[in-house]
């Protein structure tokens, strides 16, 4: 039996060959990778392309907003001075404002501008406080659009009727009669001005209108 061990021994020894006995091998085991941490998606920030284009594009509206209520403002101002300052020209005899075609084409035009920029000045000051319009928004801009274009031609034609009979009354006589007169032309056309403006951004909104 002794000999069998050493001869058991040897051959152990032998099949090593540094001399040691082989170990036994641990078993295997696969490493899991680590789950990678969902990733949340990524918020809206201010320096996206799609935010800040949707910021200016309420700017700008918002701007333009305003500009159209300063004009309308402007020219209500404007017109209702054009009709009372020449509605009171009256000095007797020939110095009288009722006794010229021209002068009544002008009040009445001032009268119609007056009453067209005040019930928009309205319409739009309802729209500032409640956020709603009185009108559908198609039916606003075509209105907007169109009012403002046909006012601004009266006025326009208006002060172009009254000019050449106010400068030929000033070379026979200036007055305060003529001098009246200028003022109110001068009046009706700081109001055409105003709502010929107001023509453009009512266009320019027109124009950004998808369903055009």
């Amino acid at each position: 039996s002794l000999a069998r061990k050493q001869t058991n021994d040897t051959t152990n020894t032998s099949s090593d060959p540094n001399g040691l006995a082989p170990r036994s091998q641990a078993p295997s085991f696969r490493r899991r990778r680590p789950r990678e941490p969902r990733r949340r998606p990524r918020e809206p920030s201010s320096a996206d392309p799609a935010v800040t284009s949707v910021v200016r594009r309420w700017r700008r509206e918002d701007l333009t907003e305003k500009a159209g209520l300063i004009l309308r403002g402007l020219g209500t101002l404007f017109s209702v001075l054009a009709f009372v300052v020449m509605a009171s020209n009256k000095h007797g005899d020939w110095q009288d404002f009722d006794k010229y075609e021209e002068y009544r084409y002008l009040v009445a035009i001032s009268v119609l501008a007056f009453l067209y920029s005040a019930a928009q000045l309205g319409r739009q000051v309802h729209r500032f406080s409640s956020g709603k319009d009185l009108l559908s928004p198609r039916t606003s801009v075509f209105v907007d659009f169109g009012g403002d274009q046909i006012i601004a031609y009266l006025l326009i034609s208006a002060t172009s009727a009254a000019i050449p009979m106010t400068n030929r009354m000033r070379q026979g006589a200036d007055n305060l009669f003529t001098d009246a007169s200028s003022a109110a032309i001068s009046m009706a056309f700081f109001a055409f001005v105003a709502l010929a403006l107001s023509a453009m951004l009512s266009g320019y909104k027109l124009s950004k209108q998808t369903y055009i």
